[in-house]
């Protein structure tokens, strides 16, 4: 299991979108349990991002609901990490 990091621009953005269209939170929760289980999961449609967003990777949480996150090491265990920097449409995070 890979730990899930959240930076407070993805906690609020996660507010905004859930508060908007509260069906969309359990889509999220299981995107992010997939995540943490497997990033490689075919059902996240997980991809590299290029030009401003190079060195990001992106998987899709609902039909157009986008997570934007980084692979990093914990500086202590050397496990890997992901911190989750973005999630909203398609438009919104790219």
């Amino acid at each position: 299991m890979r730990e899930l990091v959240l930076t407070p621009k993805f906690e609020r953005a996660f507010r905004r979108l859930v508060g908007k269209n509260p069906a969309l939170q359990p889509q999220i929760e299981i995107a992010l349990r997939r995540m943490a289980e497997n990033i490689n999961d075919p059902r996240l449609k997980t991809h590299h991002l290029s030009g401003k967003l190079a060195g990001l990777h992106a998987c899709s949480a609902a039909y157009d609901c986008r997570i934007v996150f980084a692979k990093q090491k914990h500086p202590k265990t050397g496990a890997e990490v992901l911190l989750l920097v973005n999630i909203g449409s398609h438009e919104e995070v790219y």
